[in-house]
């Protein structure tokens, strides 16, 4: 690869890295990318300057990373271009809003390794299971790359292959950064008995209301705390939950650190598919804070049930986690804390990438095959069952 001997040049088109705000990319990113630098690699990164993440604009100066916001892809196109004439790779990655020019920009260029990278796969594969145009996904599917990346592991990789015509689909799961997220003092105003970290999503609403919020309504004297943005109006918060509209990065810690217990509740299509852990999940174990999670497939993949993390599947399930003696929860946390730091660092995701990109660089390429088309819909019935 070009970069062999000084490190390689990563060229990523993607959503955003600037802004944490209403989405789980830019947290995933910053981590890697530092990650990348510190083993001597580099990351370019492009991200279209939208309103709605300039107003809530968090990081610019990004270490191992080169950002470039742009207006419009007229005015990036140039220096992408030559962006990608020192690449030793390049990827474009799920809800790019530029995904597709993007995509024919990087499958022309002459880099070892064209990639895509889908942060979100199993919500792509339910989309597309329902017939919904997926905006981001090139026309011809993705047989074109020579690599797909995959945030979810499972069933959907096999999805990918054959409904998307990925010729190597790989998964690069979520990751935390020890040096970000560790634990810190509490504050008074995170201060929880029960927390939930997470931005709204209308699909994982039922499981919320069950998991978190009818706990809430059965212990009128514990203190919860829900922090994320984008929360409707409507929401049904009892007088003992607390909501914090949008939680920073910087102040992640803090939050998680303020909790006796904290909760994770996967979106559907990733709790359907499973094999897919969200980076908060991992954010949480680095902070030290013990966590009950509800139950999707391949879990244990990644944590140890019932020795470093809970599971829950009811609200009386929920009521017993809340119920457990605090020196139980705190080894249990220190558990799930150890195992985090020796697999599920940004640095351990950041090695993995090198050496799939190195892997994939030096195997050889065959031609592209189209896909092979299951209706969708059998499919994802056959990963649910």
């Amino acid at each position: 690869m070009k970069g062999t001997g000084s490190g390689l040049t990563i060229v990523v088109f993607g959503l955003t890295i600037s802004s944490s705000w209403g989405n789980g990319h830019a947290t995933l990113w910053r981590a890697l990318c530092r990650a990348l630098g510190r083993l001597g690699h580099r990351v370019v990164f492009f991200e279209r300057d939208v309103p709605y993440y300039a107003a809530h604009r968090d990081r610019v100066a990004l270490d191992g990373c080169n950002l470039h916001l742009y207006r419009t892809w007229e005015d990036a196109a140039p220096q992408a271009a030559r962006a990608l004439e020192a690449a030793d790779a390049a990827m474009v990655t799920s809800y790019c809003p530029d995904a597709a020019r993007a995509s024919d920009l990087v499958l022309g260029a002459n880099v070892r390794v064209r990639a895509f990278y889908d942060l979100d796969a199993p919500v792509t594969l339910t989309r597309l299971s329902m017939g919904e145009y997926v905006e981001y996904l090139p026309s011809g599917g993705l047989s074109a790359f020579d690599l797909v990346l995959s945030y979810g592991g499972g069933p959907a990789l096999d999805l990918l292959r054959s409904e998307l015509g990925a010729r190597r689909a790989v998964p690069l799961y979520g990751s935390a950064d020890p040096e970000a997220h560790a634990p810190a003092p509490p504050r008074p105003s995170f201060r929880a008995d029960l927390s939930f970290l997470g931005t709204y999503a209308a699909d994982r609403e039922a499981r919320l209301e069950s998991l978190f919020l009818a706990p809430a309504r059965a212990l009128p004297e514990k203190r919860f705390v829900l922090g994320g943005s984008m929360y409707p109006a409507g929401t049904p918060l009892s007088r003992n939950v607390a909501l914090v509209p949008h939680v920073p990065p910087a102040e992640h810690p803090a939050f998680f650190s303020s909790s006796s217990l904290t909760l994770n509740v996967a979106r559907a299509p990733m709790a359907a598919f499973g094999y897919c852990p969200s980076g908060r999940l991992f954010e949480a174990a680095l902070c030290g804070a013990p966590i009950v999670s509800d139950a999707w497939e391949g879990l244990d993949r990644f944590f140890t049930i019932g020795d470093e993390i809970l599971v829950a599947r009811t609200t009386g399930d929920v009521l017993d986690a809340l119920a457990q003696g605090p020196h139980d929860l705190a080894a249990m946390a220190r558990r799930a804390r150890e195992r985090t730091l020796h697999e599920h660092t940004a640095a351990n995701r950041a090695q993995e990438l090198v050496a799939i990109l190195e892997r994939c660089a030096g195997s050889g390429f065959a031609a592209p095959k189209p896909p092979v088309r299951a209706p969708l819909s059998c499919a994802l019935a056959a990963a649910r069952a």
